[in-house]
């Protein structure tokens, strides 16, 4: 069975590990608070250094086009471009916590 998530992609500026530390509370914060809702499925960044992030969100496109404009490393221009995409996740599984031995 699969799951219809929107994947929201995006593409940080070279230097955002020099330039996010102003906005990275809040960006986390914002982040935080779309997973709270229920909105916001799985978000993260990748690379080393981080080149971009990705988030899967249960939300409708306005509702993810939102979370976008609000979201404090893109106010600040730490975000060079971003897609927005349908997302059929086949599998799943959440990360097992370490079990004492």
């Amino acid at each position: 069975m699969s799951v219809r998530l929107l994947l929201l992609a995006y593409e940080y500026v070279p230097d955002v590990v020099a330039r996010r530390a102003p906005y990275r509370e809040a960006h986390l914060a914002h982040v935080a608070a779309w997973h709270e809702r229920g909105e916001l499925a799985i978000a993260g960044a990748f690379g080393d250094p981080p080149a971009g992030a990705l988030f899967g969100f249960s939300a409708d496109r306005d509702r993810v086009e939102e979370f976008v404009a609000a979201d404090p490393y893109v106010v600040a221009g730490l975000v060079a471009a971003h897609r927005i995409e349908p997302w059929s996740v086949v599998a799943w599984a959440a990360p097992q916590e370490e079990q004492p031995g």
